[in-house]
């Protein structure tokens, strides 16, 4: 993310010089002025051209009885054939509901969780303190989902686990965490929430060490309390990226995290965990039915982009904040 943050403000950089170039002057002197501001755009425009615009070739086989063999150009045409298959699916409605419930559930829950750590962190004036727990909020982040999903089975275990251990130890029954529908989706946002909350809030405390100070003296010399502060000063100013990041956030609400439902899910389960990414999986890759697969995956990323632009449309109306 901060690399992300550094790449947009070299070009906001480059914009800005270049809005105040004279009109005599031509493109060819900016680029040579600033060229190595726009070298550095190299790089993440040639991610997003092969990795994001290049595979887009692909879904041409949401429309083909794609064949391996044949090639994209010379699969036989079907049309709207896995469109129609995969609406009239008995499970349609199931998977649909688990992916929409699991997200809006992560949302809930896990979108508000950085910011209370950023405004949290902000308030606390021990340094020393302040950055162990920066630390400590930010390793999980790094840490592989399969390694993740594994101390969950380590620490949920019926037999054998810590949790377990604690309740046999309390006289209570040991419960099957990780086999049982009830505690699928709990363990998913909680789990989900102590991966990337403390990293997310990186974007918050870099935000609020870029507001005014004096806004803050000029407060404590009037007498606010802390709390009055935090509503009246921090929170108003934060509302811009928060609202971005919501944004954001809603472009991706129907693209759950395929690694950790396929890692944690099983046949017992799938009346909760089944979701329209482990479909395309079972579907597309375990069945190679690459067609239907990629028609599938073609519907979940139309319903993201509805979202995103909805809800882009709605808040540049309402707070004037937008992507675009």
């Amino acid at each position: 993310m901060r690399i992300i943050i550094f790449y947009r403000e070299a070009f906001d950089n480059i914009m800005v010089r270049s809005n105040n170039l004279n009109t005599n002057n031509t493109i060819s002197k900016a680029f040579r002025r600033d060229k190595l501001l726009w070298l550095m755009l190299v790089i993440p425009i040639l991610y997003f051209l092969i990795f994001q615009y290049a595979p887009m070739f692909g879904l041409i086989m949401a429309f083909q009885n794609y064949n391996p063999i044949k090639g994209v150009l010379n699969s036989q045409f079907v049309g709207l054939k896995y469109f129609i298959q995969f609406f009239n699916n008995p499970n349609f409605s199931r998977i649909i509901f688990n992916t929409f419930y699991l997200s809006l559930l992560t949302l809930i829950f896990g979108f508000p969780a950085p910011i209370i750590i950023a405004l949290l962190l902000n308030e606390c004036d021990l340094r020393r303190y302040k950055k162990v727990v920066q630390t400590i909020s930010y390793m999980p982040n790094f840490i592989s989902v399969v390694v993740i999903v594994g101390m969950m089975v380590n620490f949920f275990n019926p037999t054998t686990g810590v949790v377990n251990t604690f309740i046999k130890m309390s006289g209570g029954t040991p419960i099957n965490f990780m086999g049982e529908s009830a505690w699928f989706r709990p363990l998913y946002v909680v789990s989900n929430i102590w991966q990337f909350a403390g990293w997310t809030s990186i974007i918050y405390l870099s935000s609020i060490s870029s507001f005014d100070p004096q806004l803050y003296e000029a407060a404590i010399i009037d007498g606010a309390s802390r709390l009055k502060i935090l509503f009246r000063i921090t929170l108003p100013q934060l509302i811009p990226i928060i609202v971005i990041m919501f944004i954001i956030r809603m472009g991706s609400l129907m693209s759950i995290g395929f690694e950790k439902i396929n890692l944690m899910y099983g046949p017992g389960i799938y009346d909760v965990s089944d979701v329209i990414s482990t479909y395309v999986y079972r579907r597309g890759l375990l069945e190679a039915n690459f067609g239907f697969g990629t028609a599938v995956g073609l519907f979940n990323s139309v319903i993201n982009t509805v979202l995103l632009v909805t809800f882009n449309a709605l808040s540049s109306k309402i707070s004037e904040t937008s992507l675009w």
